[in-house]
């Protein structure tokens, strides 16, 4: 990974603020020297340096719970960091998901498509999303199919659990399908963007 601008470490240690690539949300905060920073570039895992122990310290090198980089930011004087990232498992060290005690989930689809990346990409044999890909696109473009049957008869009836439970049915089975196609949820967004310009 490279990055246009460099941190400006003249002062020491500065504080890299890691932000959840799809949910937004403030995962964590820690300092970096200029050695963390690249071998947090090199790796594309965050690294940073431990105060406490004055060391180099991979964030998951001890829990597994690593977090992978996709985007660095530096701030206007360069003496702040801005990473976003996707982590693996829990963040904080007490077991929660950010060290701010945030559930971190996100208002859109992009944390539900990554879940299904994973699934494909990783198979489960509990997971139901890997044994739908296994299955192959018949059966996953059958799903939808019949999901969109069942989300159009609830839409008859007054029930509004039932009516919602089948239309998260059918968006997820939606995404399987765009994910087992390739594509993604965005690639169809610029699709309706481009309709309308």
């Amino acid at each position: 990974m490279e990055i246009s601008n460099q941190p400006d470490f003249s002062k020491g240690l500065i504080p890299a603020v890691i932000q959840d690539y799809f949910t937004r949300n403030i995962l964590m905060v820690g300092f970096m020297n200029e050695a963390a920073w690249k071998k947090t570039l090199q790796e594309e895992r965050v690294t940073f340096y431990s105060r406490s122990r004055n060391t180099l310290w991979t964030k998951g090198e001890t829990s597994g719970n690593f977090i992978h980089v996709k985007q660095v930011q530096l701030d206007c004087d360069a003496d702040t960091i801005l990473i976003q990232g996707i982590p693996v498992g829990p963040v904080c060290h007490t077991g929660a998901l950010t060290c701010f005690e945030d559930r971190n989930t996100g208002t859109d689809l992009t944390f539900l498509e990554e879940i299904i990346r994973e699934r494909k990409e990783n198979p489960k044999d509990s997971s139901y999303t890997s044994d739908l890909f296994r299955r192959g696109i018949n059966k996953i473009a059958q799903k939808v199919g019949e999901e969109a049957v069942e989300l159009v008869i609830e839409s008859k009836d007054d029930n509004k659990d039932l009516f919602l439970n089948e239309a998260a049915d059918l968006m997820f089975h939606y995404l399987v399908l765009l994910q087992a196609k390739g594509y993604q949820l965005e690639d169809v967004l610029e699709v309706l963007r481009n309709r309308h310009k």
